[in-house]
């Protein structure tokens, strides 16, 4: 296949282009899900193909086939030379690409036990298990579970010389348990909302998740949310756990610092961002105990690799610092806007997908607190986990989110639970308002396989680490604003 590749890109460089790359990818999946002690969904799928990037005249022409002989491979890598032509005739500024290693060189995924060599029967009956210790729970009339398991094989080659073999596995699962009455319905999940929790691991993680030990507490809690008195409306303190703050991180930090965002280049689906190049480096984010670095080179996150699918390195680097703004997410064809090299951060969800920058694992670091001492240092408030829907403006300025629970907290004690919590705010009047976060022992790598981005629509696998932390003087509960 390196052959084929070589050879197609060496075609159109001689027919005038003055960069090309391609990437050739297999990429298999396998989802399980259950519902009420049946098996609901099984499905395993794979998809392989080629997709070729050509610069001519400083315009991009991206072309792809699922045909992978010598002569589908050429006349692609043409196609695109084509595009790009005709996309050289109505731009607007020339494509200047920031310069990138020269690089030889493999990245594997560090995995104990593959999860697609683990019997079928074995992931269904996990999950079947969890289900008959939730069906003990009188109340709960809805059970479900999931796995997936995700395996991709990408070879990337470009006429600058670099030759990149990547083999990256990832899974997850997760349980939830829902109970009703005649008013309404109530949910609890473990380890995560909306299908667990994920990671660049092999079934290890999953065996590490121990879905079966948190079965029964997950479907009591949703039965006991049906008698629990509404979540308050008013401005107090709060704690967020760390499956919500994930989540907080993603859509209020990961998506603004897009720099294709910023630049307008994707707004027509996923909008614009607060976060415009005057800030950077003169926007005070949030309080100085906010520190966010994006890192795709942490082991077990969603969004680790070796290289991006421009070929560059994987990269730790700052994004906030102490409160400040630093830094974007960028591409080569970015990043010189600022004079800087791209921090590697641009994927494509597949073959057949022009590769746009993405959110790599945006990580807020620990602090220095413990759990406990956040909580017995809470005069009143309350800790909210696990999402249950989310809101947030074009701009990534306005925000709102409903969780799955409220515990609230008196006198620096947790006294009882509330239902139907939400939150609402700012995004950087939010974390300015952050006080404390926990230490590195409540640190944990969240993984999000469902991050959508790009028109057509592309899915892409992220990863959040953070700990607990709490946030002062936000308003929580629904109603009327009060000042």
């Amino acid at each position: 296949m390196k052959e084929k590749l070589i050879q197609a890109l060496t075609a159109v460089e001689d027919l005038g282009a003055s960069y090309a790359d391609a990437r050739w990818l297999t990429r298999k999946t396998q989802h399980i899900s259950t519902k009420n002690g049946s098996v609901e969904n099984c499905v395993e799928d794979s998809s392989s193909g080629v997709g070729i990037r050509v610069l001519f005249n400083g315009a991009w022409g991206f072309a792809a086939t699922n045909n992978t002989d010598e002569k589908s491979i050429l006349e692609t890598a043409k196609r695109a030379l084509r595009l790009a032509r005709a996309s050289s005739r109505v731009k607007v500024l020339d494509v200047r690409l920031s310069p990138s290693p020269t690089v030889r060189d493999t990245f594997i995924t560090k995995v104990e036990k593959d999860p697609f060599d683990i019997p079928l029967d074995d992931k269904i009956q996990l999950l079947l298990h969890c289900d008959e210790i939730m069906k003990e729970v009188p109340g709960v009339n809805v059970r479900k579970g999931s796995f997936s398991a995700y395996n991709e094989i990408k070879d990337f080659i470009s006429t600058e010389g670099s030759e990149i073999h990547q083999e990256i596995t990832w899974c997850g699962a997760g349980i939830d348990a829902m109970a009703s009455n005649d008013q309404e319905n109530q949910i609890r999940s473990y380890p995560a909302s909306f299908g667990g929790d994920y990671s660049t691991r092999g079934y290890e993680y999953i065996e590490a998740l121990e879905l079966d030990k948190h079965a029964l507490q997950i479907a009591g809690e949703a039965v006991q949310l049906l008698n629990a008195p509404q979540c308050p409306q008013e401005k107090t303190s709060f704690i967020l756990g760390g499956s919500q703050l994930a989540l907080q991180i993603h859509e209020s930090c990961g998506h603004p610092i897009e720099l294709d965002r910023v630049l307008g280049m994707e707004a027509s689906f996923a909008g614009t961002s607060f976060l415009t190049p005057d800030k950077k480096n003169n926007f005070q984010y949030g309080s100085e105990k906010v520190n966010i670095v994006g890192d795709a080179t942490i082991p077990g996150g969603m969004g680790t690799f070796g290289y991006d699918d421009e070929g560059i390195p994987a990269q730790r680097f700052k994004i906030v610092d102490e409160g400040k703004f630093v830094n974007y997410l960028s591409s080569r064809e970015t990043a010189p806007l600022f004079e800087e090299n791209s921090n590697g951060t641009v994927r494509a969800d597949g073959w057949e997908r022009l590769p746009i920058i993405r959110m790599t694992n945006i990580n807020l670091e620990p602090g220095d607190w413990t759990l406990d001492e956040i909580i017995k240092d809470t005069d009143a408030g309350y800790l909210f986990e696990n999402n249950r829907s989310w809101s947030i403006d074009q701009q990534r300025l306005n925000f709102q989110f409903g969780c799955e629970i409220a515990y609230k907290v008196e006198n620096g004690e947790i006294t009882g639970i509330c239902k139907n919590p939400n939150y609402t705010g700012i995004t950087y009047e939010f974390w300015r308002s952050c006080d404390a976060v926990a230490d590195k022992n409540h640190w944990h790598m969240w993984g999000i396989p469902h991050c959508g981005k790009g028109e057509p629509m592309q899915t892409m696998f992220v990863g959040h680490g953070c700990s607990t932390a709490r946030f002062r003087n936000t308003q929580i509960g629904v109603g009327k604003w009060e000042d």
